[in-house]
């Protein structure tokens, strides 16, 4: 499955090709994970333990690398708590209880500084040693949080750049694609995809600031982002909440 965001078409499925996938443990990576691998892609995940305060989310990427029989699952270690700046990274507290309003107006406190832009290079290194074209991130640009890096625009320009950095781009021998499904879901309909495709939500982990045994706190934006999207799509969280 692409979408008008991905700059070169796609076959029907991957046909075996080896790809690097994005994988935090979350609703939409684990989404776009099963939507992979239905459609036939060699999948290799990448996972970043860099230092978050929800790192449970790592637990639950490793098992559902396993789960979907990924070829390789590589977990990098990189501490951006060094830079802090974000309530993911630094003792900055997690917004709560926030309005739905308030959620997409301006960049929120959880924004982590470049991260997207340091998980795509370290993907790009992965795919560049494995000879893969394609790289897929579970950005979204509708039901989001205000992150700049999970714009449309961003996305074009950091292949375009990916393209003009890496041999294989150079020598023209294999242009990277970025592949971007669920660009443009919303929440609901992303949680529908992965239900159609038999995703157990119950091993994903979304919370910015679960309890230490990963129950989720159910008032960050994170949590109320997703409770809103099963609600919408008729569905049960099945995900254990903080009561």
């Amino acid at each position: 499955m692409t979408t008008a965001r991905d700059t070169t078409p796609a076959p029907e499925d991957g046909g075996g090709r080896p790809a690097v996938l994005l994988l935090s443990g979350g609703l939409d990576s684990t989404t776009l994970l099963a939507l992979a691998t239905r459609d036939g892609w060699a999948v290799n995940a990448l996972t970043f333990r860099y230092g978050q305060r929800h790192g449970v989310e790592i637990e639950r990427a490793r098992a559902l690398a396993e789960r979907y029989h990924v070829q390789r699952h590589v977990i990098a270690d990189i501490d951006l708590r060094q830079f802090g700046g974000s309530a993911l990274t630094s003792d900055i507290a997690v917004p709560k209880d926030r309005t739905a309003a308030d959620i997409v107006d301006g960049i929120p406190v959880t924004y982590v500084p470049a991260r997207n832009t340091i998980f795509l290079s370290f993907a790009l290194a992965f795919a560049e040693t494995l000879g893969a074209q394609d790289v897929f991130i579970g950005v979204n640009a509708l039901d989001y949080s205000g992150y700049p890096d999970c714009r449309p625009e961003y996305i074009r320009a950091f292949e375009a750049m990916a393209n003009l950095a890496t041999r294989a781009g150079v020598e023209g021998t294999n242009r990277l694609t970025v592949r971007t499904p669920l660009i443009d879901l919303t929440k609901r309909q992303i949680i529908e995809l992965g239900l159609s495709l038999g995703v157990d939500y119950a091993l994903t982990s979304s919370c910015y600031d679960p309890l230490p045994d990963g129950t989720a706190c159910g008032h960050c934006d994170a949590c109320q982002l997703r409770l809103r999207g099963f609600a919408q799509a008729g569905a049960t969280d099945p995900a254990p909440y903080a009561r």
